[in-house]
């Protein structure tokens, strides 16, 4: 049973996955459970629209602070470039390097979280992304991994090319969409010369690309890891201090259906890895939006409006904003 989304909305953008449905979208808690102890009860909240932010997320009971409303897994993710070699290459755990350990070689934290890459990474591991990696460096660019990855989904036939269709996509300008040319060319371009065959990337175009990138841009959540111990806390620390907290990017489903407010009452935390926890900041009533902040809550309201309206494309109404705090 889907709890979330009909099952005719979800039938439409996944025809033909329901185990990625299951896998990736619906997740659940285990504070409220059912006649069934074993078995975790559907999280407390139903995707339903709203009358001027698209769709939104709303309890279906009363949720007390602090409690952990659902977890959810990552669609895709990606380590950022500067921390590549520290964390684990699927789950952005922080991770040792094994003695022996070459180079070139990614870092998993488990066989299993090697098993679970193999969706993307048979397909990564043959290709040279040196000139990707160079100009996305340069430019100071994160979000063409995350393209990149879900290529690879696409073509190892884990994931279908619409797969993020599902989503709110940001407004791209012409100039925008001509400087991603040039990293479809270097995308296309190294899986071309690894050996992909033309007709496993008929997708990989210029539309595809600027309309997953459009979903990226406003739909990403950038990871850092709150860590579970003080050697962590430590580390956390002092990458702040050399604004690099954050270990990587990714994009979730269900969690991107949640509205801002710069007031919000729901925050989203990573604890070791790209899990993504949703918790009550305060009571919550049955029927009652959730929602969460997506930038720095104690900017002023010029900043925080100037920010949403650049980098999301609206302008907040939150009542905190309305009254000019």
């Amino acid at each position: 049973m889907l709890p979330l989304l009909s099952r005719r909305l979800a039938q439409r953008f996944f025809p033909h996955s329901n185990r990625l449905l299951t896998t990736y979208f619906f997740s659940t808690t285990s504070d409220h459970r059912g006649s069934n102890p074993s078995r975790p009860s559907p999280p407390p909240i139903q995707v339903l629209l709203t009358e001027s932010a698209g769709r939104g997320v709303f309890a279906t009971r009363s949720i007390q602070p602090g409690e952990l409303i659902h977890t959810a897994k990552p669609f895709v993710s990606h380590p950022s470039i500067s921390s590549i070699d520290k964390v684990c290459y699927f789950c952005l755990k922080n991770s040792v390097r094994r003695l022996g350990f070459q180079a070139p070689e990614v870092l998993f934290c488990s066989e299993e979280c090697r098993e679970q890459a193999k969706g993307f990474y048979e397909v990564e591991k043959e290709a040279d992304w040196s000139a990707l990696v160079a100009h996305c460096r340069n430019r100071g660019l994160k979000y063409p991994f995350l393209a990149k990855r879900l290529a690879c989904m696409v073509i190892s036939g884990v994931t279908s090319a619409d797969s993020l269709d599902i989503l709110q996509p940001a407004r791209l300008s012409a100039e925008m969409i001509s400087q991603m040319e040039e990293e479809l060319y270097l995308l296309r371009g190294a899986l071309e010369d690894s050996g992909v065959k033309d007709e496993q990337l008929t997708f990989l175009n210029i539309e595809w690309y600027a309309g997953v990138l459009a979903r990226i841009r406003i739909n990403a959540f950038r990871i850092e890891l709150a860590g579970t111990s003080y050697d962590d806390l430590l580390a956390l620390a002092a990458a702040s201090v050399e604004s690099e907290a954050a270990v990587g990017n990714a994009v979730y489903l269900l969690p991107s259906f949640y509205n801002h407010d710069c007031d919000p009452n729901t925050h989203i935390v990573w604890v070791e890895n790209v899990e993504a926890r949703l918790k009550a900041l305060r009571e919550i009533e049955a029927g009652e939006e959730l929602r969460i902040c997506y930038i720095d809550a104690s900017m002023d309201r010029d900043a925080r409006q100037n920010l949403l309206s650049n980098g999301f494309g609206f302008e907040c109404n939150c009542p905190r904003c309305m009254s000019n705090d």
